[in-house]
């Protein structure tokens, strides 16, 4: 199957119920696993590369793997660029393919953050392609590493956001954290008041460290989409650690090491997908 169309992929986690996991992708072998894992779980999700690492490879290359890793399966998966950095980030992966985009503007005062967005909704709605935007001041952030923990979404201005950006996703704040680094405190009540309030679906960045009980009860909150990345990471480095700490040369096959790297972080992306969708 293609790649999924952001609007469509949306509208079929809505119709069905879902909460639609994105998993981030650092390489190669990492995108060819995720899509097997959506696959192994027949449930929907999104192939999702960070801004920082279209600094390893081009937009077009990553497109095209994801492309190719999607046609291999009949599971509805989508291509979204997370933490989009620039106007320029966004624009090159609009052009590249990429079905879905984010926009993160957030650390912006509330004025800028605005007009960051409304610019990215401009370029992808011509194309018909879903922005994902934030509202909440990020802290800490460090590459993929972002404390949203002390940065909370403000009610007050969701929907004069949302409605002004014409944003068609919205990533809070709610005590969630990046990384495994800080234990997340998600506020639950926090997270359905701006629900209540929101005109579009809710994202939580930050889903490796929240529990899988505190995700069933956010679904019932408008969340749609979670993001993941850790999870994965660890499953992938483990692989090669192991066999690094092996003294047998033969264990050292790098062409094994990947293939065995793509089973583990598959099967890790199919239970959490199975998971939060249970």
């Amino acid at each position: 199957m293609k790649l999924i169309n952001g609007y469509d992929l949306m509208d079929y986690a809505k119709k069905h119920g879902y909460i639609l996991p994105a998993f981030n992708t650092t390489n190669l072998e990492m995108t060819y696993a995720i899509a097997k894992g959506l696959d192994d779980a027949k449930l929907p999700g999104y192939i999702q590369i960070s801004s920082n690492n279209l600094r390893l490879s081009n937009p077009r290359i990553i497109a095209e793997i994801a492309r190719d890793a999607a046609s291999k399966y009949d599971t509805p998966i989508g291509l979204h660029l997370d933490h989009g950095k620039s106007y320029e980030d966004v624009k090159a992966c609009v052009d590249a393919g990429f079905t879905s985009i984010m926009i993160d503007a957030s650390s912006l005062p509330f004025e800028q953050n605005v007009e960051e967005v409304k610019k990215a909704v401009r370029y992808c709605h011509f194309y018909g392609i879903p922005v994902e935007a934030e509202l909440g001041a990020l802290q800490g952030k460090e590459e993929d590493i972002v404390n949203e923990a002390e940065a909370h979404t403000d009610p007050a201005m969701v929907a004069d956001f949302v409605n002004t950006t014409e944003c068609d996703l919205l990533a809070v704040a709610v005590g969630n954290v990046h990384g495994l680094e800080l234990e997340p405190h998600v506020d639950l009540d926090l997270l359905k008041t701006i629900a209540d309030i929101s005109p579009v679906p809710l994202v939580l960045h930050g889903g490796s460290g929240i529990p899988f009980d505190v995700i069933q009860k956010a679904r019932k909150c408008g969340l749609l989409k979670i993001n993941y990345g850790s999870d994965l990471r660890k499953e992938f480095i483990r692989t090669f650690g192991e066999a690094y700490e092996n003294t047998n040369h033969k264990a050292h096959d790098v062409i094994s090491l990947s293939m065995a790297a793509v089973d583990s972080v598959a099967a890790k992306a199919c239970e959490l997908v199975k998971i939060i969708n249970a």
